[in-house]
């Protein structure tokens, strides 16, 4: 079920495994309610990719978050924050044991962050047993058991649904999909695939079907955009982030289908961007977030990240900030009910209503726990003398 938010639109800023995971489990012996929150102070873990393909995404997941503290006086619900950051890696081998530290040796209040889909998919039981909520802040998979899980970002699926409309009315003719072969890929690439289809738009792709790149050992994307150029396809369909986003972009105007129209989820995100230069000009992506939104908590948001960063806010950014936010909220809520604990702040994400955020006003929807949302186009354009993801249109509202 689809609900509508109120979003301003109007633009005018420009600033594993299975042996980790049975360790960790094993490892936990009761829920982080022992971490001290009757000291005034709340333990936050946030873990996110410091290291490999998606140190891009996973050092903005921490800086979002970090920047939230710093704007409110390293405080959430009026009591002290110790945050605690782990590092993800590339996925759930070293993501299980991140986690399970924070859940064991530090017992935190909270769970944040995450970058990859399979590394939720593979905490999960690990926050179930802990009771504790998880505040995810990346893409994440359709998750059965939610008690626990919430996400201020999207469900993976959500990007190419949202813009699968717009190519099929765009592109006069069949388009090549193309993406990374694990969980978070296999979601983005499902959610425009299938509702290509199901508007009446066709695959180029000889089978039919989405064509899969090795993960993360892929650097080589020539022999790909090779194949394309042997197919009838009139554009490109992809999703890719961190340095292979990189090398994707790079490699592709330099290809021989570099005349193809290129249309994205998160390829020219975030700092990935400076390193791409003219080889991203004219990308089309697809997000929830466009660092030009014209809204009061965007332009707070905006101003202050760029005092401290060097390039514009990115959505991963965002998500995270909003994590804080949630979790702002939540906690005040709770201590005005009594004790805060990690069960009686994850009661309290569950009542919180709507989040004034950078990316529009936004609530939880009942059934996914994610985001009800609007989705923007944007295109890679001259913002003064640096290129940017200027905003182009609403695409849809999506969420529930």
């Amino acid at each position: 079920m689809f609900f509508e938010v109120s979003i301003s639109r109007r633009r005018r800023f420009r600033p594993a495994g299975a042996a980790a995971l049975a360790l960790g489990l094993a490892a936990v012996t009761g829920c982080s309610s022992d971490s001290g929150a009757g000291d005034d102070t709340v333990k936050v873990g946030l873990v996110a990719s410091l290291s490999g393909t998606y140190k891009p995404v996973g050092t903005d997941l921490r800086a979002g978050f970090e920047l939230y503290l710093d704007t409110h006086g390293n405080k959430l619900g009026g009591r002290e924050v110790e945050l605690i950051v782990a590092d993800e890696g590339d996925g759930p081998p070293t993501a299980v044991p991140a986690a399970t530290k924070l859940v064991k040796k530090d017992k935190v209040d909270a769970l944040t962050g995450l970058v990859g889909g399979g590394s939720v998919n593979a905490v999960l039981p690990l926050v179930n047993q802990a009771k504790i909520p998880f505040l995810g802040s990346n893409g994440r998979p359709v998750i059965k058991d939610l008690e626990y899980v919430w996400t201020t970002s999207f469900l993976s699926d959500e990007p190419g649904k949202a813009i699968a409309p717009y190519v099929k009315e765009k592109v006069d003719g069949p388009v090549y999909a193309i993406g990374p072969d694990y969980q978070g890929g296999y979601d983005e690439l499902r959610g425009f695939t299938d509702e290509f289809k199901r508007v009446g738009g066709e695959l180029a792709n000889p089978d039919g079907k989405t064509t899969w790149t090795p993960f993360p050992k892929t650097t080589n994307f020539m022999p790909y955009f090779a194949e394309i150029a042997k197919t009838d396809a009139k554009a490109v369909y992809c999703f890719y982030a961190g340095k292979a986003a990189i090398d994707f972009a790079k490699q592709y105007a330099q290809s021989d289908i570099a005349d193809l129209p290129l249309y994205t989820a998160f390829v020219t995100e975030g700092s990935v961007l400076q390193a791409q230069g003219d080889a991203a000009k004219d990308i089309y992506s697809v997000l929830n977030y466009a660092a030009d939104l014209d809204n009061a908590a965007n332009r707070k948001f905006a101003a202050d990240w760029t005092a401290k960063h060097d390039t514009q806010p990115t959505t991963y950014a965002m998500a995270s900030y909003d994590a804080a936010a949630v979790l702002d909220k939540a906690i005040a809520d709770a201590a005005k009910n009594g004790d805060v604990t990690p069960q009686t702040i994850n009661k309290a994400i569950a009542d919180l209503g709507q989040i004034d955020s950078p990316r529009g006003a936004w609530e939880f929807g009942d059934k996914a726990h994610s985001p009800v949302q609007a989705w923007y186009l944007r295109q890679v354009r001259p913002d003064g003398n640096q290129l940017a993801n200027v905003m182009v249109q609403d695409l849809a509202t999506l969420g529930g």
